[in-house]
């Protein structure tokens, strides 16, 4: 039977985008959304900061607190982007600019970058000269060495294992030097998290699919198509695109014109012009439980308002909304995922003539250190200046942007500068402005037999009491990125109809 109202539980972009579909597919039913905060869109935030210039001419530059790019893989996001018409404030980055070729890392215990090679050939002929003085040429040898060798390994996955670390997959198949190196790297800009922890099925399905076409060969099997995709399409509602991925073709990674915060407003700007929706600020939900008599949800708030829907959506972090649910009617695994603190750290510096702050190109990242090193606060650090430079105006090339990304909060300003121009192999100035963003549990750490775990949930949720009425979805369900979350909430209450 379709819901005749139906609450939602978060405001983040899991929940605005549920509400948004929902109140599409059900356009009879009252939907109201409670988000605790008085801001909407989770740990998205797009703010502009006053800037003077040495001339006296006054601008503006963006600053993200969260995500600031995003890579045009997700469709979900590509159609709320022209179902919106936010086609006009898109701002692309084609992958054949250095910003989207040119990335970096820097090993622990040393000074500078190095680039990560970008192409086979950059692969090959950095991988043949280990004593090049090229940025590059250590990455190479060890991307080289490991990949050629690869397909030669036999299949070594432990038997009746279902799952494993990123770290113990990628240590089996390419080696323990490329694992710390790339995968701890990866992990960091992406979960902030430890890849000795984290699920290598639940954060990066492909490469265990990959793995099983090519009988135990990773680099065999992602050249062998996949069968699994093609059925997905079929099974999945179609995505209402226009014209935007054609606009989207040879693009590395995109964002707006006024950043991320843009996709937020416009949810909320259509959503607040549906007579079926309603959308709470400041209102969080304090109990959940479902009624046996009236078969509905009885929903307590901070505003001592009982809301009462026959469905429920929750978006909201899997320890909160195990202190919402009665010990009576418990769900299992919602305090498994630890979560990831980081703290985001916005720098405006003004740049003298001549005096490069950066290397052109989208950033680098920091991996995890070996034994003989310390582990670094800083887990990366994005180049916004090059990757989204058309953000800013014309005149503001003397501008230059950078975000660090640490793993601890900041105790000094001017430590994080001395941080930064050692990695960087460069002296920086004393920035103009800093905005500093402490998000705590912000990113859930997806551990090892997460899968089986979310899978055991969505039997009971099968169960009674909730009967399929209650949805849980979200970041510590399935993945962390802007488009797992906005296709999380376009998949919500599917078996509704």
């Amino acid at each position: 039977m379709a819901p005749s109202s139906i609450a939602i539980l978060g405001g983040g972009l899991t929940g605005l985008s549920a509400a948004f579909h929902l109140s599409r597919r059900f356009p009879a039913a009252q939907i109201t959304l409670l988000n605790k905060d008085i801001h909407f869109g989770g740990w998205v935030r797009s703010r502009r900061a006053r800037i003077t210039l040495k001339d006296g001419r006054e601008t503006s530059v963006l600053l993200e607190a969260g995500p600031r790019t995003l890579r045009p893989n997700s469709k979900s996001v590509l159609e709320l982007i022209n179902l919106l018409d936010l086609s006009p404030s898109l701002l692309t980055v084609p992958k054949s600019s250095p910003a989207a070729r040119n990335r970096f890392l820097h090993l622990p215990g040393t000074k500078g970058l190095l680039c990560i090679p970008s192409s086979p050939l950059s692969i090959l002929t950095s991988g043949l000269s280990p004593k090049s003085s090229s940025l590059h040429s250590p990455l190479g040898h060890i991307l080289l060495s490991a990949v050629a060798r690869e397909p030669f390994r036999p299949w070594n996955r432990p038997l009746m294992i279902e799952d494993e670390s990123v770290d113990e997959f990628l240590s089996r198949r390419f080696g323990s030097e490329f694992a710390r190196i790339f995968g701890s790297a990866l992990v960091h800009g992406i979960y902030a998290a430890d890849s000795r922890e984290l699920s290598v099925r639940t954060a990066f399905p492909s490469l265990w699919d990959a793995e099983e076409r090519g009988r135990g060969s990773l680099v065999t099997g992602f050249l062998r198509p996949s069968r699994a995709s093609a059925t997905a399409e079929v099974n999945d509602l179609p995505y209402q695109l226009g014209n935007v991925d054609e606009q989207m073709r040879g693009v590395s990674v995109y964002s707006f014109s006024q950043g991320i915060g843009v996709l937020v407003d416009a949810l909320l700007r259509e959503l607040r012009t549906r007579r079926n929706v309603r959308l709470l600020s400041g209102v969080s939900a304090t109990g959940l439980r479902m009624n046996p008599r009236t078969a509905q949800f009885e929903i307590t708030t901070s505003s001592c308002e009982t809301l009462r829907a026959t469905h429920t959506v929750s978006a909201v972090p899997l320890p909160s909304l195990k202190g919402l649910i009665s010990p009576k009617t418990p769900l299992p695994h919602l305090t498994a995922n630890p979560y990831s603190s980081v703290t985001v750290v916005n720098l405006v510096f003004l740049a003298s003539p001549g005096h490069v702050l950066h290397p052109v190109g989208f950033g680098y990242l920091v991996p995890r250190a070996s034994s003989r090193h310390a582990e670094n606060a800083i887990l990366g650090c994005v180049f916004d200046s090059s990757s989204m430079s058309t953000q800013e105006a014309p005149w503001s090339a003397d501008i230059v942007k950078m975000t660090a990304m640490l793993r601890e909060p900041v105790a000094s300003i001017p430590r994080l500068v001395d941080m930064l121009s050692e990695q960087l192999g460069v002296r920086l100035p004393d920035p103009l402005i800093v905005r500093v963003h402490d998000n705590a549990h912000c990113i859930p750490l997806l551990r090892v037999g997460h899968l089986q775990r979310m899978q055991e949930l969505s039997e009971v949720l099968r169960g009674e009491p909730w009967s399929s009425k209650l949805e849980v979805i979200g970041a510590g369900v399935g993945g962390v990125s802007v488009g797992d979350c906005v296709e999380a909430g376009r998949r919500a209450g599917r078996s509704w109809a």
